[in-house]
C-alpha cells in the first residue's frame, strides 16, 4: 500500500481504539471529550465506516491474487465390447490424460488491479475520518441539545419555584386582606402555567437524552445521560479564513481524490485487457498397448508428454465496453471531485457565517439584555413587596425575564453548536 494509505489508515486505527476508560465514561456527568470518545467505540455510522475498511483490507488480498493453475484427469477410449481389460490400473484397456493448465497474466493486470484495490482502500480509510468527523459534530449538537434542555429545567424549575411561593405569600396577603382576588387568580394561573412549562422542558429534556444516548450507541442508559460540561467560552477574535489549504484537507475531499485515483488505475487495467493472457499447460498421457497387437510393438512403454499454448483471438469483441465503462467512471469522480470541493467551501462558508452570527447573539443577550432583564425583574420585586406596582406589572417582568432566560440559553446552544460545526467543517481542534 502506498504510504499516505498506510498513514490514513493507521489514524483511522488510532481513533477506533477500544479504550475501555472511552467506554466506562459516566454517563451522569458527561463531558462532551467522553460523549466523543464513546461515540468512537460504539456509534453505529462508524461501525459501519470501519467495516467498510475491512471490507476494502480483503480486496487488496483479491486483487493481488494470481490464477490457480488447473489439474484435469480424464479417461478415453473404452470399449464396451472388449472392457477395461484385467490387472492393475496401468494395464487396464484405456487412454488415460493428466493435464496441468496454467493462466499467464500479461500487461501488468495484477499489479494494476491491486493499486487500484488500496487507492479504494484508502478511500474508504479517509471516508472513515469522515465519518468520525461528522458524527463527532452530530455527538456535540446532541450534547448542546442535551445541556440546553437541562437549562430549561432549570429555569423552568426556578420559575415555577418562585410562582408558588408567591402564589402561597400572596394566599396569605389575602386571608389578611392586603391583596385583591382578583390578584391571586392572576398569580394561581401563572403559577399552572409555570408547571406546565415544567414539565414541557422535561419531556424535551428526555427526548435530548433519547437522541444523545442513540449516537453513542447506550440507548439503555438514555435516562441517566447527563451533560456535566459548561458552555464554550466566548472568542472575540475568530479565525475563520477559508483556504485551500483547509479544503484539500478535509477527509471527503480527499476520500474523493482517492477514488478519482483509483478510477485512473481502473481505467489503464481496463486498457490492459487488450493485451492477450497466455495460457500455458503441460501434459502427461498413458495408453496401454493394443492386446491383440494390432497397435504393434513400436508403442513402447505406453507413456508420453506434451505442451500446450492457448491465447485468446480477439475477432468479435476487443473490450471496448469496458474501456468505455471505465472512461465514464473516471469522467464521473473527476466530477465528484469538483462537486465535493465546492462543497466544502459552501460548508465552510456556511459555517464562518453561523458561527459570527451566533457569537454576537449571544454577545447581545449575556453582556446587555439578560443582565437589564434580570435587574428590570429584581426592581419589580422590590417595588410589588412595598407596594409601588401592582401584581400585572409584576408578572410581566418575571414573563419577560424568563422568556430572556430561555432565549439566552438558546443563544449559548446555537453559538456552541455552530463553533463545533466550523470545527468541523474546518478540522480545527476543540481547545
Amino acid at each position: 500500500m502506498h504510504g499516505l494509505g498506510l498513514l490514513a489508515l493507521a489514524c483511522a486505527l488510532f481513533w477506533l481504539q477500544p479504550v475501555a476508560a472511552q467506554v466506562a465514561a459516566p454517563l451522569d456527568a458527561l463531558t462532551l471529550a467522553e460523549a466523543e470518545n464513546l461515540a468512537v467505540a460504539r456509534n453505529r455510522e462508524v461501525l459501519a465506516a470501519r467495516r467498510a475498511v475491512e471490507a476494502a483490507q480483503a480486496d487488496i488480498l483479491t486483487a493481488g491474487a494470481r490464477p490457480n493453475p488447473q489439474l484435469s484427469l480424464s479417461t478415453t477410449n473404452i470399449n464396451p465390447q472388449s472392457g477395461i481389460g484385467a490387472g492393475n490400473l496401468r494395464s487396464k484397456y484405456v487412454d488415460t490424460i493428466m493435464r496441468l493448465d496454467q493462466l499467464v497474466e500479461r500487461g501488468n493486470k495484477r499489479e494494476l488491479r491491486v493499486d487500484t484495490a488500496e487507492k479504494m482502500a484508502q478511500a474508504a480509510t479517509l471516508l472513515l475520518d469522515d465519518t468520525l468527523r461528522t458524527q463527532r459534530l452530530a455527538v456535540a449538537g446532541a450534547y448542546y441539545d442535551l445541556k440546553l434542555a437541562q437549562d430549561k429545567v432549570a429555569i423552568a424549575d426556578e420559575t415555577a419555584g418562585l410562582f408558588t411561593k408567591s402564589l402561597e405569600a400572596t394566599e396569605l396577603r389575602q386571608k389578611a386582606g392586603d391583596v385583591a382576588a382578583a390578584d391571586v387568580s392572576r398569580i394561581r394561573v401563572d403559577t399552572l402555567r409555570a408547571q406546565n412549562d415544567a414539565r414541557a422542558a422535561r419531556a424535551e429534556l428526555a427526548r435530548a437524552q433519547i437522541a444523545l444516548a442513540f449516537l453513542l450507541g447506550a440507548e439503555q442508559e438514555a435516562r441517566t445521560l447527563r451533560a456535566a460540561e459548561d458552555w464554550p467560552a466566548l472568542q472575540e477574535r475568530l479565525r475563520t479564513e477559508i483556504t485551500e489549504d483547509r479544503i484539500d484537507r478535509r477527509p471527503d475531499v480527499r476520500a474523493a481524490q482517492a477514488r478519482l485515483d483509483a478510477a485512473l488505475s481502473a481505467r489503464e487495467l481496463a486498457r490492459a485487457l487488450r493485451t492477450r493472457d497466455v495460457s500455458v499447460g503441460v501434459q502427461y498421457e498413458h495408453y496401454p498397448i493394443d492386446p491383440t497387437g494390432a497397435m504393434g510393438t513400436g508403442l513402447g512403454s505406453g507413456i508420453s508428454y506434451g505442451v500446450a499454448v492457448s491465447v485468446p483471438l480477439f475477432v468479435r469483441y476487443y473490450y471496448e465496453g469496458e474501456i468505455a465503462r471505465a472512461e465514464a467512471d473516471l469522467a464521473a469522480a473527476q466530477d465528484v471531485v469538483e462537486r465535493m470541493r465546492a462543497q466544502v467551501r459552501t460548508d465552510l462558508q456556511q459555517a464562518a457565517t453561523d458561527l459570527q452570527s451566533a457569537l454576537e447573539r449571544r454577545a447581545r443577550f449575556e453582556s446587555t439584555l439578560l443582565p437589564e432583564a434580570q435587574k428590570a425583574a429584581a426592581y419589580a420585586e422590590f417595588a410589588y413587596r412595598n407596594g409601588a406596582i401592582g401584581v400585572l406589572d409584576l408578572l410581566d417582568a418575571r414573563r419577560t425575564l424568563r422568556a430572556l432566560q430561555f432565549e439566552a440559553a438558546t443563544a449559548r446552544a446555537e453559538h456552541a453548536r455552530a463553533n463545533a460545526a466550523w470545527r468541523a467543517a474546518a478540522l480545527t481542534p476543540t481547545p
